[in-house]
């Protein structure tokens, strides 16, 4: 074995043990006494995914392909752009890395994992399950499996292989939450005596304690235990309020921007030479856990109309022509900067990265609940786009807020922790949509979400003719729509239609006292 290979097998051993540093000095030895190298370019561009650099990792990726193209690059480089929210360039690269060009669990679970980011959970399938035939007792992969089960509506797969995980790793914590977020829990049949113990186990990591307190709660909650159900929610919530604080801070100086760029008239300049005049954009907004994957199941199930989920693409579209400096995608400087920007080019941006997700379909419906803070670049970037925002009782939203556990590594949910931050993110978002909606009435739907539970022909009738549609009846039959479902309502948009969580706040409305008096809501 020559020396070149010695050190990138040093390189691997350090990678394994997360010394980094150790391991990008071996990379760049054989680079620098051997010449261009490319299983050394690709080892340093995995260690710049590890450390969260991933444009870098792309440009180290890429000239390792350079050398020698490899189904396994293209595996890593579909990972990079699935975690950059790129789908389209995610999906060229899986085609490099077909299930039958690799050979480890780890590689193929990597295509499965990055496919399942970008929202294709059945494609996923294959590639998890070929790991799992190399590593059945793997519990990431079991796990990762599971959640891609889940998110396609398989959820008796999804708990058998949620169950393996923990069989094989009894500690961990996202298999723990996951089944119970599942749901089926009983008198007779619950988690409670192998989640309560690690309650006081996890209490100073987080992370674990937080999905574990959320499935705690969740169990406590289908018990009717819903004093212990806040409890252990508050409990897992604690260590993580500061974050929420500064979330807010961020989020007002956010609203500030846009209240100031907001015209007191309808101007001119949307119609101007330059901007899209396409209508294949249906924006479906609203605070999290209101309704917007129901109104975006409702759209889907329309023969014209395709899904895209919750995409991020306006918002990179947004920083990619502001270049504003920053590692955030939504902050006040790049709102700032976009009013001064090339709207035309925003909304043209948006539109080729997108294109794809079409397919033959007229319009795309894109859910992602937090581009109401984009709705006014919207209407400038893309004029003839339809923007469908959901209002649902300030108290039903909030609490749903609090309940549920959101991405924990993305830092546009840390508001979430904290009850009263949740509360004052809910007036201050009201308060934008409503003076929008004002100044703009041609441009957004304003959709009660109650109001569609209890009367769904009628609103739905309605929402087709504000989006264009024609009526088409299987819209009324979401439960009938077979798309996979990456949210947090994966499990209830499956069924019919119906009102069994309008008031659902009303379990806590002990704990939430001050929420409610904040809100101005009278009981």
């Amino acid at each position: 074995m020559n020396t070149s290979q010695l050190r990138l097998d040093d390189a691997v051993r350090f990678l394994a043990q997360r010394d980094f540093k150790q391991a990008h000095r071996c990379c760049v030895e054989v680079i620098q006494r051997y010449g261009p190298h490319a299983h050394a370019y690709f080892l340093l561009g995995i260690i710049h995914i590890e450390i969260g650099q991933i444009e870098k990792a792309i440009a180290l990726l890429s000239k390792s392909n350079e050398l020698e193209k490899r189904a396994i690059t293209f595996a890593y480089l579909a990972k990079c752009f699935a975690l950059k929210g790129d789908m389209q360039q995610a999906l060229e690269h899986v085609k490099q890395a077909p299930v039958e060009s690799l050979s480890r669990a780890l590689d193929l679970d990597t295509v499965g994992v990055s496919l399942s980011r970008v929202g294709l959970h059945d494609d996923a399938t294959a590639y998890f399950e070929k790991a799992l035939t190399l590593a059945p007792a793997n519990p990431q992969y079991n796990y990762n499996y599971a959640v891609s089960c889940k998110f396609a509506g398989r959820f008796e797969q999804a708990r058998k292989y949620f169950e393996r995980a923990i069989e094989n790793e009894p500690n961990f914590y996202q298999a723990h939450f996951a089944l119970s977020d599942l749901g089926g829990v009983t008198p007779e049949n619950n988690n409670l005596a192998r989640l309560e113990p690690l309650v006081e186990k996890v209490k100073a990591k987080p992370e674990a304690r937080l999905h574990i307190g959320h499935a705690l709660a969740k169990e406590y909650e289908a018990l009717g235990e819903y004093t212990r159900a806040f409890e252990a929610l508050r409990h897992a919530k604690k260590p993580q309020q500061a974050r929420s604080k500064n979330t807010l801070e961020d989020y007002q100086s956010i609203f500030r921007v846009l209240h100031k760029n907001l015209k007191s008239q309808v101007s001119l300049d949307s119609c101007s030479n330059g901007v899209s005049k396409s209508d294949a954009p249906i924006f479906v907004v609203g605070m999290p856990r209101s309704g917007t994957t129901l109104v975006e199941r409702i759209l889907s199930h329309h023969s014209s109309v395709a899904s895209g989920g919750e995409l991020q693409d306006f918002g990179v579209a947004v920083k990619q022509v502001t270049q504003t400096s920053g590692q955030l995608v939504l902050d006040e400087s790049t709102i700032k900067q976009a009013y001064e920007s090339d709207l035309g080019k925003i909304g043209e941006l948006y539109l080729q990265r997108t294109a794809f997700l079409r397919k033959n379909s007229k319009h795309l419906v894109d859910k992602l609940p937090f581009n109401f803070f984009y709705i006014d670049l919207i209407r400038k970037a893309l004029p003839n786009a339809k923007i469908v925002c959901l209002l649902r009782h300030p108290m039903d939203t909030c609490v749903g807020n609090f309940r549920q556990l959101f991405s924990i590594h993305s830092p546009y949910y840390a508001y979430a922790y904290d009850l009263e931050v949740i509360g004052q993110l809910y007036l201050s978002f009201e308060k934008w949509v409503r003076k929008f909606a004002n100044t703009y009435p041609d441009a957004i739907r304003l959709q009660s979400y109650e109001q569609l539970a209890q009367n769904p022909e009628t609103q739905i009738r309605e929402l087709l003719a504000f989006c264009n549609l024609p009526w088409e009846a299987q819209c009324l039959r979401v439960e009938n729509n077979k798309l996979p479902v990456s949210t947090a309502s994966k499990v209830q948009v499956r069924e019919p239609i119906n009102t069994r969580s309008i008031g659902r706040w009303e379990r806590y409305s002990l704990q939430t006292e001050a929420l409610r008096k904040s809100l101005g809501i009278i009981q």
